[in-house]
């Protein structure tokens, strides 16, 4: 995946100078052990900060090294103000965290005081408005430590996307489909760029590749990874001059960019002019770190390129899309899995999963889209209402979640942690059931109290943890989870 970043760690200890400053360099280097015991790659830096000028050296320090992540690390105490403008100076995503004391044998010269440091730490950077990553119990031995970095570094590969991240759209926004409305200031509070296009910007420029030396070759690999499910091999050349398209507009317009995301319109003209559904396209450019959401939908593009940045894997956008009926739940969930009716629903969209997140034993082909089929060729043999890829969702743990615009232009999120079944949907696109506990109160309270669209990314994984941090540090200041039973929402009613 070229599209997110590379996380380079630079490790920088603290020292209060009226503690020994040997303590601080001694546990920096049990802590950049451990790190490198658990496969974390980290730069520690040689420079330890007691003071201002020692906080600009050290700073320095890890720029010269390529480092864009940073943990800061109190040794001890700690110097309340160069700790952290550390953070202030550095321009990346810093976590803090603190020793814990090494043993009860020397708790007069060899104890820290990193406990009561780390306190002060968390009440300078609030008075000073710095952002940090700040993990849930942030004090520990070398081993401790070294987990919570290995925490933060979803976290911060997230982070810099997002630092880095331009938005691609071709528009506009469907009528009637307000799931797509959502406004766009929130964007750019987070530090997110956009650029809004025509859909006539991209038909001029998919023209323009008719003729592509490059057809061929994407041609040919799309025939690949279809394998036995390319219903359509005369139908690839289309498909693969509009992967082109994308790809070339992206180079071309990411600007002072390194990331790019696409919201793209897909209906109802996009068919009849472009000749296909770009849905396969979308695929497979989400499998490698570029989502293309569908149906211009920004804050879907956003969710999506948020759960590659954090999982390194492909990602799909769906739709929470239609209940499981009773009949089938009966025969195949009921006393199998530990869910009742109203955890369970399908999530759906026309053909946007990567293949890889497909059961290829289950039909996973190249097919057409049945909807646009029945509206735009009257149900007949299909020509340019091709180009999905549907089959059922392999199974597995999943993560549904969703940062988005709310009325107001503030951000809101939600996460729910769940599994895909494996249970075959007997339906149609790229489908899958899928279960998350108290799913029918989450719905409820969350998803239909709080406004959002239908609309969800999907990262496979659990991987809440990671989102809740982010999404903390971004300031969202909604982060809505699918409480267990007997947590009432706000807008629960107790007597039900």
């Amino acid at each position: 995946m070229n599209n997110i970043p590379e996380v380079k760690l630079g490790l920088i200890a603290v020292s209060r100078d009226c503690f020994p400053i040997t303590l601080s360099q001694t546990r920096r280097g049990a802590l950049a052990a451990a790190c490198g015991q658990k496969g974390i790659s980290i730069y520690e830096a040689k420079t330890t900060v007691e003071n201002e000028k020692d906080m600009l050296a050290s700073v320095e320090e890890v720029r010269q090294q390529g480092c864009n992540a940073l943990v800061v690390f109190l040794g001890n105490f700690g110097p309340e103000t160069p700790e952290t403008l550390i953070a202030r100076k550095f321009c990346g995503p810093v976590m803090f965290a603190a020793a814990a004391e090494d043993t009860g044998e020397n708790l007069i010269n060899g104890r820290g005081d990193a406990y009561c440091g780390m306190l002060n730490c968390s009440y300078n950077l609030g008075l000073r408005k710095i952002k940090a990553i700040i993990p849930e119990y942030p004090v520990g031995t070398p081993e401790d430590i070294a987990v919570m970095i290995g925490d933060f570094i979803p976290v911060a590969r997230a982070i810099l996307g997002l630092q880095c991240l331009k938005i691609i759209t071709f528009g506009p926004r469907p009528q009637d489909f307000f799931a797509c409305n959502a406004p766009i200031k929130g964007l750019y509070d987070i530090g997110v760029e956009i650029e809004e296009n025509s859909e006539l910007d991209l038909l001029v420029s998919f023209r323009s590749h008719k003729d592509d030396k490059r057809i061929d070759g994407v041609a040919g690999d799309m025939a690949a990874e279809l394998g036995a499910g390319n219903n359509f091999p005369d139908f690839l050349p289309r498909l693969a001059q509009f992967e082109l398209t994308l790809l070339d507009w992206a180079e071309a317009h990411k600007g002072a960019r390194q990331y790019v995301a696409f919201a793209d319109k897909c209906w109802p003209a996009f068919p009849q002019e472009f000749g296909f559904v770009p849905c396969y396209v979308n695929s497979r450019l989400a499998g490698r770190g570029m989502p293309v959401s569908c149906e211009v939908d920004i804050y879907g593009a956003l969710s999506e390129y948020i759960g590659a940045c954090i999982s390194q894997d492909a990602v799909t956008l769906l739709d929470i899309n239609n209940s499981v009926p009773k009949d089938l739940w009966e025969a195949e969930i009921k006393g199998k899995y530990p869910y009742s009716l109203q955890d369970v629903f399908m999530g759906f969209h026309c053909g946007n999963t990567p293949i890889c997140k497909l059961r290829k034993e289950k039909n996973t082909a190249l097919k057409f889209q049945l909807i646009q089929n029945r509206t735009l060729e009257n149900g007949g043999t299909p020509d340019f209402t091709r180009g999905t890829l549907e089959g059922d969702m392999e199974a597995g743990n999943i993560t549904f979640f969703r940062l988005h615009g709310g009325p107001d232009g503030t951000l809101q999120s939600y996460i729910a942690q769940g599994e895909i079944l494996n249970v075959a949907t007997k339906s149609f696109g790229g489908i899958g059931v899928f279960a998350i506990p108290e799913m029918g109160r989450f719905y409820r309270h969350v998803l239909v109290a709080k406004h959002y669209p239908h609309h969800g990314g999907v990262v496979f994984g659990h991987h809440g943890k990671s989102l809740f941090s982010l999404f903390d540090y971004l300031g969202v200041p909604d982060i809505a989870f699918n409480q267990p039973k007997g947590m009432l929402y706000r807008t629960e009613n107790p007597f039900a």
